[in-house]
Parts: C-alpha cells; structure tokens; sequence
C-alpha cells in the first residue's frame, strides 16, 4: 500500500474538497482521484462518496480514517528516529492565545528557517485543554500557563517568562492611582477560569478592592483594545505584545506584591520527538531570554 495515496485520502477527508486536497498537495485533482480508486481497489470498499465537486466519507472510510492517522503518525515517528543527523519528520505544538499574539510568530519564523524538513502543527487552547491534549497524545508540546497542581515526572517543564499583573488603563490616566482606578473606573475583567484572572481576583479581594465590574474576557489582546477604546481599566498580567504596540495604554505596576502569571514549554520526556522538541524549546528560551529547565 502506498502510505502518500492513505495520506491524501485522509487529507481529502478533513478538506472535504478533491480539489483543496489537491491543490494542498501540489497535485492535479485527477491524480487524487487515481489514488483513492486505488484505495478503495485495495481495500475492496468504497472510502469517498462523490456528488459533483464535494466529497463526503462512507462508512467504510469513517472506519479507516482514524486507524489511517495513527498510521501515518507512527511512520512519521520511523523517520524521526531513523534520523539522528538532520531534523525531520512533524511536531504537534499547542499554545495559549497570548503566546500566538506575542513571541511564538518570532520562534517559529526562526524554528522553521533552522529546520527546514521539520511540519510544525499549531493548536490552540487553554492551559487546561493543552495538557489534557498531552496526556492524550493529541500534541507533542505546549506553551500554557504552568499547572496548578505538581507536574508529574513524566513530564518536563521550562520556564519562559514571568509576568507581574499591573493595571491596565487608558494613557491619559498614567498618574493616577492604581488602586483608585480599580476601585472606581469600570472593570474589565480577565477570565477568572484562566490562572491570571484568578490571581487578578485574589489581589482585589485580598485588598479589599469590590470593582465596578463592565466585562469579562478571556483575551488580553482584546482587553488591551477595550481599554483603548476608553471602555474601562483591567487587571491582569504585562503582556508586551506587538499588535498592541499602537494603543494609547499605560501599565501600572501594583503598590502590593501579586504571584506573577509564569508559563513556559510542558512536554511528555518520553516522546520519540523529544530531540525535536528540545530544539523548539532552546528556540523559544532564546527569545524568551531564559536558561536552564
């Protein structure tokens, strides 16, 4: 069995298109074709149903199509390990949003221009999703939040950055008061689900601070635009971000100690994509200006 015509099939799957799985491919839409009628030649069923340009998965293809990944992922897994001079083969990483808007562009740009050969997949989530998909194998790495709870020793762990919650508020209110401005000025709030928006709430509380609360919101690059547009202050960790390089914002650090927000690299030790793994890591402490695990 050719594994490229199991790889197309499955693209063509997830696509739902011959001519998008094609044209991903760099293929003709015909030559899909051909190597799904030998699929299906092999396997003596029908994988696609076919009604005019969309395609649509038969029962016999539902069945094979998650045994076809794995397939395909394990023989991804060969070619890594067989390769110990050069970088080859995918990595799966997941990541919180705020890395997306901050420095992963920067780390990728420089990941992929040093290896070329290596796919890198990018899914987004929250800290609790990413190390749920870990543990199921769904990514190989995840730059999130670290956990609340002790990381098990199956995992590995690398600091990358650490950062203090401030006030967030419009720049023309740059000289007042902090506490005054959470006190008084409407709220907008970051996600209390989430481990900075916990510890937000804990320093108000804890100050004794009851906000005039306006929004709720799981994204600091929203948050950071809600405050420019005069809707409100926040309190939540310092993100430098370049997409929010233009906004007339001031950050003001607290009069009072708070646990900073730190989040970093969580990957499984025993991954056959550790080395490529570790190699992502190095790239992103380097940005990052960290050392050490």
């Amino acid at each position: 069995m050719e594994t490229a015509f199991l790889a197309s099939f499955v693209l063509v799957v997830e696509t739902g298109s011959m001519a998008e799985a094609a044209r991903r491919l760099d293929l003709s839409a015909a030559a899909v074709a051909q190597q799904i009628r030998a699929l299906e030649r092999e396997f003596g069923a029908p994988l696609l149903a076919r009604a005019g340009r969309t395609v649509s998965v038969t029962p016999a293809g539902s069945r094979i199509v998650a045994q076809s990944r794995a397939l395909l992922r394990d023989l991804a897994d060969i070619k890594v390990a067989a390769n110990d001079q050069h970088a080859t083969g995918e990595l799966r990483l997941g990541t919180i949003n705020t890395a997306l808007h901050n420095f992963l562009p920067d780390i990728l740009a420089d990941f992929t221009e040093a290896h070329p050969h290596v796919k890198v997949f990018i899914q987004s989530g929250t800290s609790a999703e990413l190390y749920d998909a870990l543990n199921q194998g769904d990514v190989d790495a995840a730059v999130c939040t670290h956990p609340v709870f002790s990381i098990p020793k199956a995992f590995a762990w690398r600091l990358l950055r650490e950062e203090p919650l401030v006030v967030i508020a419009p720049r023309r209110l740059a000289a007042r008061d902090p506490h005054e401005l959470l006190a008084h000025a409407p709220l907008i709030r970051y996600d209390r689900t989430l481990s900075g928006g916990r510890e937000a709430d804990r320093y108000l509380r804890r100050m004794g601070i009851v906000p005039n609360e306006r929004l709720e919101l799981s994204s600091l690059l929203a948050i950071a635009m809600m405050v420019d547009r005069g809707l409100g202050v926040s309190l939540a960790p310092d993100v430098a971000s370049p997409l929010t390089g233009d906004l007339a914002l001031a950050r003001l650090s607290l009069p009072e100690a708070s646990e900073p927000r730190r989040f970093g690299m969580l990957w499984k030790r025993a991954s056959v994509r550790e080395p490529l793994i570790q190699r992502f890591v190095d790239t992103a402490a380097r940005h990052a200006g960290t050392v050490g695990h």
